[in-house]
């Protein structure tokens, strides 16, 4: 009962708290948040739980290869927010992510070099990313089912890809764990309701948040191992914390 509630609780929690704070602070916040471990750290935390500790070690090594992807699709919704209405934007962004997905779920390599490669594309991809420009927000009336749809949609995935891990095996379960969604439900809301500004702010929070997320996954990869899986996660966190503190920009409020 335990598990199930986490499945169907942790994530969506977590992304309705990061959209709550993105319409208090801003959409740059937001998809900082929003890129945080919300949804992957709790398919992960899940998958180890139901499989064990080496399983989930391979999973969090192949989710540093996916937030790759996650970053591809940052530049590409944040390039094409100003040419193309908001569901086009999103399923281009999953056409790219998806295909990079399913090329890395076949590649294995240590630990450390998926965090030297997350690294390296997430720099290379806050420098072709659109220029920031102004934003002029007005204030607009949510649809009830907002809240509602970010943590429902959230939910569906991670209940999706726990259950179908043992079939899908670590490789792929670990590259689709950072898989967009959320980061989709947040980014399509602020380019609907606020426009390419928005959308470009959105996706330069989401790039600022990849670090943490990588030492997420990082730790968890070389940890669960010869600590388990609950001192592994622990670490995991607080080394997320750390890491965002360190990297905060000065600019983080917009």
């Amino acid at each position: 009962m335990t598990l199930v509630l986490l499945k169907l609780l942790l994530a969506p929690v977590l992304v309705v708290a990061s959209s709550l704070a993105g319409r208090r602070w801003g959409p740059a916040l937001a998809g900082t948040l929003v890129a945080l471990p919300v949804v992957a750290g709790p398919i992960l935390f899940i998958t180890f739980l139901d499989h064990g500790s080496a399983f989930v070690a391979d999973a969090a090594a192949a989710s540093l290869l996916g937030l790759i992807t996650l970053a591809l699709f940052a530049v590409v919704f944040a390039r094409l927010s100003g040419l193309l209405w908001w569901p086009g934007v999103i399923l281009s962004g999953w056409i790219v992510c998806l295909a990079a997905d399913f090329v890395f779920a076949s590649v294995r390599i240590p630990p450390w070099a998926g965090l030297v490669l997350t690294l390296a594309t997430t720099f290379l991809a806050t420098r072709v990313m659109p220029a920031e420009r102004p934003e002029h927000r007005q204030p607009v009336s949510l649809p009830w089912w907002d809240l509602p749809a970010r943590a429902v949609t959230t939910g569906a995935l991670v209940l999706t890809v726990t259950a179908a891990a043992a079939r899908l095996g670590p490789g792929l379960t670990g590259v689709l764990a950072p898989f967009p969604i959320g980061t989709s439900v947040v980014a399509g809301f602020a380019l609907a309701q606020g426009g390419p500004a928005a959308a470009v702010s959105t996706m330069r929070g989401v790039l600022r948040g990849l670090g943490g997320f990588a030492a997420f996954c990082f730790l968890v990869a070389v940890l669960a191992v010869p600590l388990g899986g609950a001192a592994a996660f622990t670490l995991a966190v607080a080394g997320t914390v750390v890491v965002q503190l360190l990297v905060r920009s000065p600019g983080w409020r917009e």
